[in-house]
C-alpha cells in the first residue's frame, strides 16, 4: 500500500460528481502526476485527497490510517501539505515572514528548516526581506512550496505549480521538485505541462471525466502512443 492512498473517489460540487470513482496513489520518495484535459476533475482529486471536497464514496488513507473525514487542518497536523495554485502566499509579508508562517503549528526550533529552505532556493535567501509580492512569478511559487516545507510534511502537494511562468523557470522548478524528493517526502503534483511533468514523474496518472484512462510510469506514458496523441500534441 503506498504512503498516500485515494480509493475509489466520487464527488463533486452540488448535485453534480465530478469524480467517477478514480484512484491516486503517491509513496514517500515518489514524485506522482495527474494529468488530463481541462474539465477532467485533475484539481478537484487533489481538493479531495486533501479534505477540501468531502466524498460521497472512496476513501483517503495517509500511513495506512483513514482520514477520510479528517478536515484539512487536521491533515496539516498529520503531515499533508498543499500549494494551491493562485493565492498562495502573503503578498505584503517578506519572504522570511512568509516561510515563518508556515511554522505556524510548530513549537520547535524553525532556524534549520529555514536554512534549507534557502539551501533548495537560494535566490529567496538573497530577497529573505523583501515583500513576497515585488517577487517575480517563479520567485512567489519558490517561496509558496518554501513555505509548505516549513511543516515538515511527509507529502507535498502541488497545485499547477509552473502555471504563467517562463520555461526557464518551469524547469528550474522541477529541478528543486526533485531535489525535494530526495529527502523522502510523497510529492503530488496537478499539472498541465505534461511532457516535462511525466518526465520526472516516478507514476503519472492521466485523468478523463473523473475516470482513470492511463496510469504508469512516466516514462512509459510519454512513450504511450494514445497518451502522446491525445495529450502530448503527437
Amino acid at each position: 500500500m503506498s504512503y498516500l492512498s485515494g480509493t475509489n473517489m466520487r464527488g463533486g460540487y452540488g448535485g453534480a460528481d465530478v469524480l467517477h470513482g478514480c484512484e491516486i496513489s503517491v509513496d514517500k520518495g515518489e514524485v506522482a502526476v495527474i494529468l488530463g484535459p481541462n474539465g477532467a476533475g485533475k484539481s478537484t482529486a487533489m481538493k479531495a485527497i486533501f479534505g477540501m471536497l468531502e466524498l460521497r464514496e472512496g476513501n483517503v488513507t495517509l500511513g495506512g490510517k483513514d482520514i477520510t473525514k479528517l478536515s484539512p487542518q487536521r491533515r496539516v497536523r498529520e503531515g499533508m501539505a498543499m500549494v494551491p495554485q493562485t493565492n498562495n502566499i502573503f503578498t505584503t509579508m517578506t519572504v522570511e515572514e512568509n516561510l515563518e508562517m508556515g511554522a505556524f503549528l510548530r513549537r520547535d526550533d524553525i532556524r534549520e528548516t529555514i536554512a534549507r529552505v534557502y539551501n533548495l532556493f537560494p535566490i529567496l535567501a538573497e530577497k529573505r526581506h523583501q515583500d513576497a509580492g515585488e517577487l517575480s512569478g517563479g520567485q512567489r511559487q519558490q517561496v509558496a512550496v518554501g513555505r509548505a516545507l516549513m511543516t515538515q510534511p511527509d507529502v507535498l502537494m502541488l497545485d499547477e505549480p509552473t502555471a504563467g511562468v517562463s520555461p526557464i523557470v518551469m524547469n528550474e522548478l522541477f529541478d528543486r521538485i526533485l531535489e525535494v524528493k530526495k529527502t523522502g517526502i510523497a510529492i503530488l503534483i496537478v499539472e498541465q505541462n505534461a511532457r516535462q511533468a511525466l518526465d520526472i514523474a516516478d507514476i503519472g496518472y492521466v485523468l478523463v471525466n473523473g475516470e482513470n484512462k492511463f496510469t504508469d510510469n512516466g516514462q512509459a506514458l510519454l512513450q504511450n502512443p494514445e497518451v502522446r496523441h491525445s495529450f502530448l500534441g503527437g
